[in-house]
């Protein structure tokens, strides 16, 4: 056992289980059901985390009923053939020596209707809060029915192989519902008094004891909100879970961060703390007798979930994404090489980013994850033949390429024209809250001197050097650079900025490398609305800039929504004091004694907004300058220097090239 991490390492006897660490997968949607039931991508994409030493994996919630259905990736509700299809998941993932569980849920109001067509079950009929719609007040027999199938719905996991369920109360999800006085307006049994709103999930739990025996193990998931004074208080969140523990039925709480109206911190970006529940644990721990505590909501390192457990805070850690971008965190770090665990960048992009847009979720920085089942997990296979590789450009392509062809066994020689790796990449992480981006580079820094990767900083590769080197495989990651025409995607017409030969025309990638000269008042015209603009507004907003930031977007970080971080940055730029113009573009850029004439996309109506400077984050361009003179050695091209694109694809396109040698 590493002594730096001795109590989250540490074993933990949970209702006849003994559970090998403190560290839990928690339940998260994937969606990566296929018709409704799990297949390989599921089952591999958990068992690599058993492989990888999580200590407990609580898989992906199911619905307990038709009228609580949420997204299309959801398994089958009410249906007995997820049995055998889950029995796959369960013996995969209790071979490798894991513990699993799986989470049952219900929605309540916020249903999607798209998907279910029929009306959302709630306890008093009040608004959803995933869509505009309404939902339908429960009568008796239909919340005797929500308990029956909450039942039955246990039984399943039982038979599939489930060592447990846990029963889902937070983020104001059904049972949440009942416990809150704003959304449970009833009168009759079900309502007004603390112990008539608990009964819905008391009895729901004690249903399932009687159901699934004294062997079968109980978790209960809550959140803490306290954002709104209509949400659960800590106080009364901690009097609830005090009565639910005192049945001696629930053996352990896990409890999140968030709800629908604190949105982004249900899976908390790098805006947030790493602890955000750790205050909250820490009550729920004073009043509980039989029940283990959970912290959730931001823990991705081994560390942070030390410092939780050794603090008293919590009784075991629930790292998801942290295990997402590295399935074996928990494996490394039983062996003491916890500097060995790539670190999560809490930025969302294909994780919750792809989860948003109903797709089966990834990682940005392991692109493997949802791929286990054909790329063999996050490990690699020694190739038949090694080779001599040569990759030029260390950006996020490039980086990836090198090492997953080391890791193979190749011998691999990278080339960057810069004095530090990382590319663009490295900028980013230079923006406010993103310094993770430079924590991943420093771990890159680390795998390409254990892999024994020949780096050579400051070098410009030509063709004549790239023949030189002479090696069996040549990967082009050159990257790309910014647009310098000013060109913008919504003033088609316009192939080149008005007023572009006027000067104080950057980028955003010359503004935070600091070679800009910026004067005081700054546009940010920001195309993308990710976070080449927002950061570098936020940035210059922080350093004393007057920003204003102009977009085409309806709203300022639309490309950030599906990250759950656009409300946060909104919220810190305003509170900088940064202008907001949306559905607008530059018309003409008048120099920076005159700023620039600002268009309404709207009704074509003019401001002159007074600016020193105008940074476009526009779409850059392909830096390649060799794959046609090297054609003949057919050299892969990745990344930006294939086409410019987010980081996703860049570490994506790195790691399929190398395992294709």
């Amino acid at each position: 056992m590493s002594a730096p991490h001795s109590r989250l390492l540490s074993p933990l006897p949970l209702r006849g289980v003994t559970l090998r660490n403190r560290i839990v997968f928690g339940a998260h949607t994937a969606n990566m059901a296929e018709d409704g039931l799990p297949g390989p991508r599921y089952r591999d994409y958990l068992r690599e985390r058993a492989l990888g030493g999580a200590g407990l994996i609580v898989a992906e919630p199911v619905p307990a009923h038709r009228t609580g259905v949420l997204t299309r990736g959801n398994f089958r509700a009410e249906d007995d053939s997820i049995i055998p299809a889950f029995r796959a998941v369960t013996e995969a993932v209790r071979a490798e020596g894991a513990a699993i569980i799986q989470q049952i849920y219900h929605i309540g109001a916020h249903g999607d209707s798209d998907l279910s067509f029929a009306p959302h079950w709630s306890p008093s009929g009040r608004p959803s809060y995933h869509d505009s719609d309404g939902s339908h007040a429960m009568h008796e027999a239909e919340i005797q029915e929500l308990l029956d199938a909450h039942t039955a719905a246990a039984r399943r996991a039982k038979a599939a192989g489930f060592q447990g369920v846990e029963v889902w109360a937070a983020y104001n999800s059904l049972i949440d519902q009942f416990w809150l006085p704003w959304t449970n307006r009833r009168d009759d049994q079900w309502g007004g008094s603390l112990e008539n709103r608990t009964r819905f999930s008391r009895l729901l739990i004690e249903r399932i004891r009687r159901a699934c025996g004294e062997g079968f193990i109980i978790g209960l998931a809550i959140s803490h909100d306290a954002a709104y004074d209509v949400t659960l208080q800590a106080e009364a969140l901690c009097e609830i879970i005090a009565l639910h523990d005192a049945s001696g039925h629930v053996d352990y709480v896990t409890c999140g961060a968030g709800s629908y109206l604190d949105f982004g911190r249900i899976i908390p970006p790098f805006t947030e703390p790493d602890t955000l529940t750790v205050p909250i644990t820490q009550q729920l721990k004073a009043v509980v007798k039989h029940a283990v505590i959970t912290a959730e909501a931001g823990i991705r390192t081994p560390d942070v979930g030390e410092q939780v457990i050794a603090s008293g805070a919590a009784d075991l850690v629930s790292i998801v994404r942290g295990q997402i971008a590295d399935p074996h965190l928990a494996a490394k770090t039983t062996r003491g090489h916890s500097d060995q665990v790539r670190p999560c960048l809490s930025c969302n992009q294909m994780c919750w980013g792809r989860r948003s847009r109903d797709y089966w979720i990834s990682c940005l920085i392991n692109p493997s994850a949802g791929r286990e089942f054909e790329w063999g997990g996050d490990r690699f296979t020694a190739a038949d033949i090694p080779k001599s590789v040569l990759v030029i450009g260390a950006g996020p392509a490039g980086l990836e390429a090198a090492r997953v062809a080391a890791e193979r066994g190749h011998r691999v020689t990278l080339i960057e024209a810069q004095s530090r790796i990382g590319g663009q990449f490295r900028l980013a992480g230079l923006q406010p809250r993103r310094a993770q981006i430079l924590d991943l580079l420093d771990w890159y820094e680390r795998a390409l001197q254990w892999l024994g990767v020949d780096l050579r900083l400051n070098s410009f590769a030509d063709d004549n050097m790239v023949r030189e080197i002479g090696a069996d495989q040549v990967i082009l990651a050159t990257g790309s650079l910014p647009d310098e025409d000013g060109f913008q995607r919504w003033l088609p017409h316009l192939a080149t900025l008005p007023g572009l030969a006027r000067g104080g025309v950057w980028s955003a990638e010359a503004a935070m490398r600091r070679e800009a000269r910026l004067g005081h008042a700054v546009i940010v015209y920001d195309e993308g609305g990710h976070w080449k603009g927002v950061g570098t507004a936020w940035h210059l907003a922080e350093a004393g800039h007057a920003v204003t930031i102009v977009t085409p977007d309806a709203y300022v970080g639309k490309d950030l929504t599906r990250t759950a971080a656009d409300g946060y940055a909104r919220t810190r730029l305003a509170k900088l004091g940064v202008r907001f113009m949306a559905e607008s573009a530059i018309a003409e850029w008048l120099g920076n004694d005159g700023g620039a004439r600002v268009v309404s996309l709207l009704d074509r109506s003019e401001t002159v907004v007074p600016a020193t400077a105008l940074i476009m984050a526009t779409t850059n361009h392909a830096f390649d300058l060799l794959s046609t003179a090297l054609e003949d050695l057919s050299p892969a091209l990745i990344g930006d220097a294939a086409a410019p694109r987010l980081a996703p694809y860049a570490f994506h396109e790195g790691r399929k090239v190398a395992l294709a040698i």
